[in-house]
């Protein structure tokens, strides 16, 4: 059994350590966070503590916090022929500067609190030091994941500003779709079953196969008529996206 201490209260941490807890091949020992308010709701399933100098023996040390606390938390850590790693998608491994072993155990996916993930289908991208550490992790990630990639820090980075577009930029875009729905009095409901098809046809199709729209069969009148409905900011942005599809496709705007 691999015994884990967890460090973090924000939604990786939430959602790795309710997943390890209910892990018959992990034994979640402790979790800790500044704020014990936040990792409150573990007390009853294990240890929980807001001090470092009181950190249980484990084989794995997670850190599941921000990118730019990953060298100052992991700095203060004393732990000596243990593995310490992260789970940032954009972060080296040698961000990790405590006295140990150093890994990465990257979980590919957004997080939020109010939504359960199933992360038997979550992609788990390892990265360590050394072979028995990677085995380890491996170990690990299976436990959790059908899906474990064994991913280098540049690969990594690819992967992480790759779902920037499809998640944080694709979600940014249904606000401001919602937005125009509300000004127009449309219910934004209306748009779901067009999101859903749109994400499931690229299990079938590539994006580039699946694209359609105004800006691909180049219909300018269309494009201008959507320009002069849309305040400035959205006018920028459907603009520049247009753009885009125009130069992939070979059209000229």
């Amino acid at each position: 059994m691999i015994n884990i201490v967890i460090l973090g209260g924000g939604n990786v941490a939430y959602h790795l350590t309710n997943a390890l807890l209910q892990n018959s091949a992990v034994n979640v020992v402790q979790v800790y966070n500044r704020s014990l308010k936040r990792i409150n709701c573990f007390k009853n399933f294990t240890s929980i503590t807001n001090k470092l100098s009181v950190l249980k023996d484990a084989d794995i040390y997670i850190l599941a916090i921000s990118d730019n606390a990953i060298s100052e938390l992991s700095s203060t850590l004393n732990l000596k022929n243990k593995l310490v790693v992260h789970t940032s998608g954009s972060m080296a491994m040698n961000e990790l500067k405590s006295v140990s072993n150093k890994g990465v155990f990257y979980l590919l996916q957004t997080f939020s609190k109010e939504r359960k993930i199933n992360l038997s289908t979550v992609p788990i991208c390892i990265e360590a030091e050394t072979d028995e550490d990677l085995n380890l992790l491996e170990t690990l990630a299976k436990s959790l994941s059908k899906n474990c990639y064994h991913i280098n820090f540049d690969q990594r980075k690819s992967l992480h500003v790759a779902a920037v577009f499809v998640n944080n930029f694709v979600n940014h875009l249904y606000q401001i779709g919602q937005e125009i729905c509300e000004q127009n009095k449309v219910p934004f409901e209306i748009l779901l079953p067009l999101i859903l098809e749109t994400a499931n046809k690229i299990t079938t199709l590539s994006p580039l196969e699946a694209q359609t729209g105004p800006a691909k069969r180049n219909d300018t009148k269309t494009i201008e008529k959507h320009i002069a409905m849309l305040n400035k900011n959205q006018q920028e942005i459907y603009t520049l996206l247009t753009k885009s599809i125009y130069n992939i496709y070979g059209k000229k705007l």
